[in-house]
């Protein structure tokens, strides 16, 4: 079931939003070569502590992992890209780290993810991850009240395409709110005019997120980490966004 939100739910979102924006930022400018993954797990958590905020991974367990997670944050390195455990290891020169956090304040949810590169880039991760930038761009522009779920997932898929990188569906963007995970999904690939249509009071995340060669995915013994399969490098950015009258807010960035 969908739940459209109202104006005064929306702006409890965007608090939310904002912090979760804030704390990624925050990540980013550590993310550094010799930086361990617990450190940043560890500054978040204690944000999260700092603010009263709940985050959204602690004792989550779907179907789909070997559940509970206990942390309070995703960081997937270099062919992980989803779902990521933080665990003893400390960055290189040339690591790709995403990093997807979501938290609840006072009962509303945001989500977001980014992908950075430590130290020197090689081109061809810079460029897969501009593309999932690129491509989360054009999905939120696609976003205006009238369309539909499936124009948001076209644009994403045609951006990886332009690019040469294959589309998987397995995992996408969602419906978020009052939990992290709500209706309706939103794949990464669709046909445009199809889906759920787009109104005013819709809360989504959007996640473009690509591999450089493959579109397969592989689960680590943990669970949880989900890698590419053939073990190429991967990216993805993530926004929580609201669909208003005036067309697609972002809620998943700094004021």
């Amino acid at each position: 079931m969908v739940e459209l939100k109202t104006a005064a739910e929306i702006a409890r979102m965007r608090v939310t939003g904002e912090f979760v924006a804030t704390v990624l930022a925050e990540l980013r400018a550590k993310a550094a070569i010799g930086v361990n993954l617990l450190e940043l797990e560890a500054h978040v958590r204690e944000r999260i502590r700092e603010r009263g905020a709940t985050s959204c991974y602690w004792d989550y367990a779907p179907s789909f992992g070997r559940g509970p997670f206990r942390n309070t944050v995703c960081l997937s390195v270099n062919d992980a890209v989803l779902h990521g455990l933080p665990f003893d290891y400390d960055l290189r020169d040339g690591d790709v780290l995403t990093m997807d956090l979501a938290v609840d304040i006072d009962g509303w949810v945001a989500d977001s993810a980014t992908t950075v590169i430590v130290g020197t880039a090689d081109p061809a991760d810079a460029r897969l991850v501009r593309a999932t930038e690129i491509a989360l761009d054009a999905a939120i522009s696609a976003a205006q009240p009238g369309n539909r779920i499936g124009d948001i997932s076209a644009a994403i898929a045609g951006v990886a395409h332009d690019h040469g990188y294959r589309v998987n569906t397995e995992f996408g963007g969602h419906g978020l709110g009052r939990t992290m995970h709500e209706d309706p999904h939103v794949s990464n690939s669709g046909r445009p005019g199809r889906g759920y249509p787009l109104r005013p009071g819709l809360t989504i995340a959007i996640e473009p997120w690509f591999a450089r060669t493959t579109d397969r995915v592989i689960t680590d013994p943990d669970g949880w980490t989900i890698r590419s399969a053939d073990g190429s490098r991967t990216a993805h950015s993530e926004h929580t966004i609201a669909i208003t009258a005036d067309g697609p807010e972002i809620l998943t960035r700094t004021a």
